[in-house]
């Protein structure tokens, strides 16, 4: 059904615009008595329970950030059956992010490209809207990413950072620092080793018992994925999420013309595949056994879950995919996990 109205009115739309009506329709699955229908729909199975971060989720597969920047649709999307739901990224200061069109499909590749910029109401409301889910009985696990406001210079990235911090981590079950996305200028500069741990150490501090991961890059280097894991094992962080998007372009379906034409931007869903995975390999080669890695990049099916915790992830997220399985996509790969 839902591919039948992907092909027919979905794919005909501006993805953006069609993302924003999806998430009312995803908001509406959060309010009673929708929410008691869906959930019975779409609950884990018990024995999905993963304990990692000190907390407890009901499956390992979660909603990465970028799907829910506002923190308006996190209860919905719980009620579709997401083990955890990572808000974000989210900046101190409010951003309208890059000119529109700004988010485009590749459905040949099962693949998006974005240059949102980071778009959000800002770290202070979403503050709010987290802590009044913290309140309700039954909730998500509630993550948050933070990223630097595009107006501060780079130079003030860890100030920033911490602004956003003493804002969202006192109502995040978790933290993660968003150092390599695409579409801010200089942000993936700060993945240097000697530039990343100050930050880091700056932001754990103000983050006080939350757990702190980072995200990073799959366009890094290996040297560099090694330098970044041991970094962030010494500096006391929790975990590391590997994968951002990439900028690579390459192996597409897509005619390449049209693929230009879209322009810059972070390219995600199934070609990000192979490389995310290599990643989460190295990362977790890298960094001992109790510290978490929450992989992300290229998820798709309940095989793609289980691969990534095969090779060692605690936590998977998926976010591309959503759009061309539509909300039944969690459903879908925890009862094929369970199976």
């Amino acid at each position: 059904m839902y591919r039948l109205l992907f092909d027919l009115v979905l794919r005909r739309l501006d993805p953006e615009t069609a993302h924003h009506l999806g998430m009312a329709v995803i908001r509406v699955a959060a309010v009673p008595p929708f929410s008691a229908v869906a959930r019975a729909l779409t609950r884990p199975a018990p024995e999905l329970r993963t304990e990692a971060l000190g907390l407890v989720f009901d499956s390992p597969f979660g909603i990465a950030a970028g799907f829910d920047k506002n923190a308006i649709g996190a209860l919905g999307l719980h009620a579709l059956g997401f083990g955890h739901i990572e808000v974000g990224t989210v900046t101190a200061i409010p951003q309208d992010g890059n000119p529109r069109p700004r988010l485009f499909r590749l459905p040949a590749d099962r693949a998006l490209i974005n240059r949102m910029g980071f778009n959000n109401e800002g770290a202070a409301v979403v503050a709010q809207r987290l802590a009044r889910m913290r309140r309700r009985r039954r909730r998500p696990v509630l993550g948050a990413n933070i990223g630097k406001s595009r107006v501060v210079d780079v130079a003030d990235a860890t100030a920033d950072y911490v602004a956003s911090t003493r804002l969202v981590a006192p109502v995040a079950d978790y933290l993660v620092v968003n150092v390599s996305s695409p579409n801010t200028p200089g942000l993936r500069g700060l993945q240097a080793v000697e530039t990343l741990r100050p930050l880091l150490t700056a932001v754990k501090d103000a983050a006080g018992d939350t757990p702190l991961l980072v995200k990073i890059a799959p366009d890094l280097s290996d040297d560099e994925i090694d330098g970044i894991s041991r970094m962030a094992v010494d500096a006391g962080l929790a975990g590391i999420v590997a994968t951002n998007t990439t900028i690579a372009r390459s192996g597409l379906t897509t005619d390449a013309a049209r693929v230009d034409a879209m322009g810059a931007g972070g390219l995600s869903g199934a070609p990000l595949r192979e490389r995310s995975l290599e990643v989460l390999r190295r990362v977790r080669a890298a960094v001992p056994a109790e510290f978490c890695v929450i992989a992300a990049g290229g998820v798709e099916t309940a095989d793609d879950v289980r691969e990534r915790l095969a090779a060692g992830a605690d936590l998977v997220q998926g976010y591309s995919a959503f759009v061309y399985r539509g909300p039944l996509w969690a459903r879908q790969l925890n009862r094929g996990l369970a199976r």
